[in-house]
């Protein structure tokens, strides 16, 4: 287990290290007033202890990512763990820290009004209307897929519960959100801990071993590495254990209920740490409890790649009834905490663009109805091949994001680099990913190393674009900074 004891210290030691220096770089003030306080409206802006905040953004930006994606993640080897490790803390957590203090420090506004902020308005219009349309999808699609499995377990019809949790997402957009998110989301997010921890002690004393990362293991064990490719295919699977776009969309629900800017580390930075744990225990469980890669790959391959039979299977061996209770949270609780946010980003995003206060149920109501009605019409299509674009989008995202943090960072004089680097890495990811997978350009026949060259060519274009904007923004706060010592 030293791949993993080191790995698990690396997560722990930058919460206490890396993130000071993360939150001194953004100028936390513990006096200065937070949207929560200068925009309190009784519904979105509304004042949370620290606790609460926490366990409500790890469950938002959680779900069935740390689970789902590391088991499949686990699939390539223990290569996984670095990708968990030094995703979390140096793109995943900065990310998160980035997008909930920047939405602070604007009042908490949402992603893509930020984003538009820095990249500009041609970027936020696209930004717009891209990141409502992927809410509304994981909304549906975390809609669907938890009536699926609980029409299995009870016999009822698959639209009744459809129709039973639509029913729990309008309410949860629309109310306040202390009085059923508040209320529900810090229970399911300590019952997603204690079943990460119950797992944990499984593998810890019983008669499994974790494979360690060597020179034999330092490679892609897929059983088919040519059709997924390490990289960028590793990258693009293992998300919200990592980095993940949809986090940026997440992190301005809680930065209007913080109730001062020291929070910030616990509650955006320490999250995804959190989450990245939580993703590397899964990850050990996977490749431990079904006796390595090659038999996790196998097993997965008999059940049609269902990450989620994994998920039963080790809850049900390793912690017996009490563990099938949680492995049912983690299968459809999870997601529908996930789903409800979704919708209610959506909502957000749409009021901010269109100036609409939300104070208002009327309005609240304007802009929800037709984000449903969307959404509802996802659940009654085929939808499996849009979903296959889903962990690319998300990616994407995580790259506009990174990118706009790296310009706030310029415009401020401050370390751009932070972000710089994990914003090229995202881009290049995402581009590659274009060119080479199979569901996408790379089904024309494309070859690999063509694929990588011509991903290699776009993140280079788009570097070069957004260098000239850093350079701006460094330039004016020189000037800025020079101006004000002159004074």
């Amino acid at each position: 287990m030293v791949t993993f004891w080191l790995c698990l210290a690396l997560l722990v030691t930058a919460y206490f290290t890396y993130a000071k220096y993360i939150q001194r770089l953004f100028g936390a003030d513990r006096n200065r007033p937070v949207p929560s306080a200068t925009r309190f409206d009784g519904v979105d802006y509304i004042p949370m202890p620290a606790w609460k905040t926490f366990l409500i953004q790890f469950l938002n930006i959680a779900g069935l990512g740390p689970i789902f994606g590391a088991i499949l993640g686990a699939t390539f080897g223990p290569v996984v763990f670095l990708w968990i490790t030094f995703g979390g803390i140096f793109i995943g957590a900065v990310q998160d820290y980035a997008s909930g203090m920047m939405s602070i420090a604007h009042q908490g506004l949402s992603f893509p009004e930020i984003v538009g902020i820095y990249l500009g308005k041609n970027f936020k219009q696209f930004l717009r209307i891209f990141t409502v349309l992927l809410m509304v999808l994981v909304g549906a699609v975390f809609m669907k897929g938890p009536a699926e499995i609980l029409a299995g377990m009870t016999g009822l019809n698959i639209d009744v519960w459809v129709y039973i949790i639509l029913i729990y997402y309008i309410l949860a957009t629309l109310l306040p959100i202390d009085k059923i998110i508040g209320r529900v989301y810090p229970v399911f997010g300590f019952a997603l801990l204690f079943m990460a921890a119950g797992i944990f002690a499984a593998i810890l004393f019983g008669d499994y071993t974790i494979p360690e990362l060597t020179a034999g293991t330092f490679r892609n064990m897929k059983t088919d590495p040519e059709t997924f490719p390490l990289f960028p295919t590793l990258f693009i699977t293992v998300a919200c254990g990592a980095v993940s776009g949809f986090h940026a969309t997440q992190s301005p629900l809680m930065a209007r209920c913080v109730t001062n800017e020291m929070q910030g580390r616990p509650v955006f930075f320490g999250a995804m740490i959190v989450e990245s744990i939580v993703a590397l225990i899964w990850a050990a469980a996977g490749m431990a409890f079904f006796g390595g890669v090659e038999a996790l790959n196998g097993q997965l391959a008999q059940h049609g790649n269902n990450a989620g039979w994994a998920v039963d299977v080790i809850s049900n061996t390793t912690l017996g009834k009490f563990g099938a209770i949680l492995a049912l949270l983690g299968v459809v609780f999870a997601p529908i905490t996930s789903g409800d946010t979704a919708f209610r980003s959506a909502r957000l995003i749409v009021a901010d663009f269109m100036a609409v206060e939300q104070r208002s149920i009327r309005k609240r109501l304007w802009i929800s109805i037709p984000l449903f009605v969307v959404g509802f019409g996802i659940t009654l299509i085929n939808f499996d091949v849009i979903w296959r674009y889903f962990a690319w989008a998300n990616q994407t995202l995580a790259a506009a994001a990174l990118w706009a943090v790296t310009v706030y960072l310029a415009s401020k004089g401050k370390n751009f680099y932070i972000a710089f680097f994990p914003a090229v890495l995202m881009t290049m990811i995402v581009f590659t990913y274009v060119f080479t997978s199979g569901q996408m350009l790379g089904k024309l026949g494309i070859p690999y190393h063509a694929g990588v060259t011509a991903g290699g060519a776009v993140t280079l274009a788009v570097t070069g674009y957004l260098t000239v904007l850093i350079k701006k923004y460094t330039d004016d706060a020189k000037t800025q900074l020079r101006a004000t010592a002159g004074q």
